[in-house]
């Protein structure tokens, strides 16, 4: 297997971004997000709304890694077995046949997934967890680097079903897009216009800069990465305070806590340094919980959100020096 150091891990993260920035322009910190979820082995939902380049962020990063993509657009008739596959029976063999459904791929974009009926979306659960799918009682296992990006709009929510507390709390990232600033706007449509007219972003020519086996090598890398016991205390009482504050109703899980320590290796990793700080903690801390808390009532009234409760008790957890 190939062998990678802090400096080449960094360096291969530099070109995942570079490639990835031709097809999506003024989305550097949600790119970056991507990447951690990605060596974190942890998967993402992205909310925002139709055309800020949610399903071209999927697709370019499956490119720029040379990993099979697959899409799924979620809908009010999506059956579990349209999403897992299922045995069907071969006339021609007399015998029944497995079809396996787009669930098996490497990068999976789960389409406006608040779309589907819950038994719908229950059918992803085992494979976000165990990265297996059971069909007719028969475990499959699904690739090593499995990964889901799911999306969904906050605008229309006519016709959809809110995503459980336990599906939630299967995604290490909730990535809010917003529409880029005026310049990034300005400078995408500079580039299409020397396109020509109807120019897609995924025929931007995105070249892959990383294999399967150097992808591998990345996690092992990431592995070794130990935390100090600072980092993991801050983390915890992080994640502890969500359970107190008179503002949340539910809060959030261990499996939270763990899921963010992972990601907080990663961003080590990617700044080249084999230990995590504060600062990494606070940067994930919103991402990694917003969709993992439920608020009380007072919170809702008074028209608070999630990272506005969350930047409240960052605020008041004492940061380890």
């Amino acid at each position: 297997m190939t062998e990678f150091t802090l400096d080449d891990f960094a360096a291969r993260a530099d070109a995942l971004r570079q490639e990835i920035r031709k097809a999506v322009y003024g989305q550097d910190a949600v790119i970056d997000q991507l990447l951690v979820s990605v060596f974190a082995r942890g998967h993402c939902l992205l909310e925002g709304p139709p055309g800020t380049a949610k399903t071209l962020l999927a697709r370019s990063f499956a490119s720029a890694m040379a990993l099979d993509f697959g899409r799924i657009q979620f809908t009010p008739d999506l059956m579990p077995g349209d999403v897992l596959g299922a045995n069907l029976f071969d006339f021609s063999a007399n015998a029944f046949r497995l079809v396996k459904g787009p669930v098996f791929t490497d990068i999976l974009l789960a389409d406006e997934i608040n779309r589907a009926p819950p038994k719908t979306q229950a059918a992803l659960l085992q494979a976000m967890q165990e990265g297996i799918v059971t069909i007719d009682g028969q475990d499959l296992p699904l690739g090593e680097h499995f990964h889901v990006i799911a999306t969904q709009n906050p605008i229309e929510q006519q016709g959809t079903y809110p995503l459980p507390e336990a599906q939630n709390d299967r995604f290490l990232f909730k990535i809010v897009l917003d529409f880029p600033d005026r310049d990034a706007e300005l400078e995408i449509l500079r580039r299409h216009a020397a396109q020509p007219v109807g120019f897609a972003g995924r025929d931007a020519g995105i070249e892959p800069v990383m294999t399967a086996a150097q992808l591998k090598a990345a996690q092992a890398l990431i592995n070794s990465i130990r935390l100090d016991e600072k980092i993991i205390t801050y983390i915890v009482d992080l994640v502890r305070e969500t359970r107190t504050d008179t503002d949340v109703r539910e809060g959030a899980s261990t499996r939270a806590a763990d899921a963010m320590a992972g990601a907080v290796r990663v961003m080590a990793a990617l700044d080249g340094r084999d230990y995590g700080l504060p600062d990494d903690v606070r940067d994930l801390f919103l991402p990694a919980l917003r969709h993992r808390i439920v608020l009380g009532p007072t919170a809702e009234i008074e028209g608070r959100t999630s990272d506005d409760v969350l930047s409240s008790i960052l605020g008041r957890i004492e940061v380890p020096r």
